[in-house]
């Protein structure tokens, strides 16, 4: 019977699962509501109690609410923030560098961060493009900057292959061309001069007399590219005094292939074979004492991993305040009870069944419970968008968090956990005195 059940389950669509496993959350406040209510109709009674009410009521309900979109929202964020991140990795197949850590490496890398690592040398490098099953090897030389736009060396290959094609321009041709991101606020036809280093510790005049001209724009790819500055590599090399990969009398030339003998070294160097299975066999190839290779994604997933451990804690900790604020909620719910406990006790002195109270007070907890439950969807749903842009402006990785089916079982659950305590204070409410009532 088990495997039965279990076959089923899988065999439903992940709609029709998301979908069956709502209804089965809320199942519980359904079945309690006609239970409660059957035989009786106390609606405008507890429409006149939220009235009368109604400002202790939308603070109770605005209690409700920031519980639950606080917990929703980040729950939601964590998510956005994953996919955000994964699909900024997504061109970057394998990453060859110097022995060291690949966490380091695939930040610097991929996601730009400042990072002081060893280089690859130049046989090193072409080990890595002789190779014949590497159909692309871009050096990827990092250091440098234009305000807050990291200046990255590059090929014209790797910018082909990380935009699909230039949103407007050209690539670069000559050794004093660049191409922009599409957050960079140049235009086309600007001329600037690299500072040496990132952020505050940028040595503006280092580069001096070093003019680059943007030729091109790539459109935008929702990872921190699109603020970066993409120059031939060789600019970076002859910056610093470096010979630029090319023997004398190849001095001019622009993009591979380069020589060993007059190769500076590199940072990183992004592969890519035109077969999947073939990437498997070039990062054992490129794995030895002199160099590392590894797949980003591979070392993403791991960060994932441990972010999949913090967000069982994010759950755990909303579920845990959304418990508290609805025992707070309850408190409160049963001190509101004391107040028209009088008005309750002249129904039942005039003939209302004890079930009748216990039908209101109940109806009238559910009602505050589902208005901020629902109420705190809004919040949640706004809040991940503000959020959202928050995240994506500082770590320039687009972020699109929304609330999903993970967000909706968990408010279903908290609304069904909740209305099953809210049957206390209507049983406190319906074993009152009502002779004590009455003379109070």
């Amino acid at each position: 019977m088990p495997d039965l059940i279990t076959n089923n389950w899988q065999s439903l669509s992940p709609l029709a699962q998301d979908s069956l496993w709502l209804a089965l959350l809320l199942l519980p406040t359904f079945l309690v509501g006609m239970v409660v209510l059957w035989g009786f109709r106390p609606q405008a009674l507890v429409g006149a109690l939220l009235w009368r009410f109604r400002w202790t009521n939308l603070t109770f309900v605005l209690l409700i609410a920031v519980s639950v979109g606080i917990g929703v929202g980040l729950i939601a964020q964590e998510r956005g923030l994953r996919k955000g991140t994964a699909r900024a990795a997504d061109k970057f197949d394998l990453i060859v560098a110097a022995p060291g850590s690949e966490i380091t490496m695939m930040f610097a890398a991929v996601y730009l961060q400042p990072s002081d690592v060893p280089l690859l040398s130049g046989e090193a490098f072409n080990d890595i493009a002789t190779h014949e099953s590497v159909d692309l090897a871009a050096p990827i030389a990092f250091g440098d900057s234009y305000r807050d736009s990291p200046v990255v060396g590059t090929t014209a290959e790797f910018i082909r292959h990380l935009s699909g094609g230039l949103a407007e321009g050209r690539l670069f041709a000559v050794s004093g061309e660049a191409v922009a991101g599409s957050s960079v606020d140049l235009a086309l036809g600007a001329q600037f001069e690299p500072a040496h280093g990132v952020g505050d510790a940028a040595e503006e005049d280092a580069h001096a007399g070093t003019e680059l001209t943007i030729v091109g724009r790539m459109p935008p790819t929702g990872s921190p590219w699109d603020r970066a500055i993409l120059v031939p590599v060789e600019v970076v090399w002859e910056v610093h005094g470096l010979v630029n990969g090319h023997a004398p009398d190849r001095s001019s030339q622009i993009g591979p292939p380069f020589d060993p003998d007059f190769f500076p070294g590199t940072p990183a160097v992004l592969v890519r074979a035109e077969a999947l299975w073939a990437n498997y066999a070039l990062r054992s190839d490129f794995t030895r004492d002199d160099m590392m290779a590894f797949f980003p994604g591979a070392v993403l997933a791991q960060l994932h991993s441990l972010m999949g451990d913090v967000r069982q804690v994010m759950s755990v900790m909303a579920i845990l305040t959304q418990v508290l604020v609805t025992a707070g909620v309850l408190t409160g719910l049963i001190v509101l009870a004391r107040l028209f406990a009088r008005r309750l006790a002249l129904l039942r002195a005039l003939g209302a069944p004890g079930r009748f109270v216990f039908a209101v007070v109940w109806t009238y907890a559910a009602t505050l419970i589902v208005a901020g439950s629902l109420t705190g969807l809004a919040i949640g749903w706004i809040a991940v968008r503000v959020i959202s842009d928050v995240v994506t402006a500082r770590t320039d990785i687009l972020v699109r968090a929304t609330l999903d089916w993970p967000e909706f079982h968990l408010i279903a659950g908290f609304v069904s956990l909740t209305v099953l305590l809210a049957l206390l204070p209507a049983f406190m409410a319906m074993s009152r005195n009502i002779i004590t009532d009455l003379r109070a």
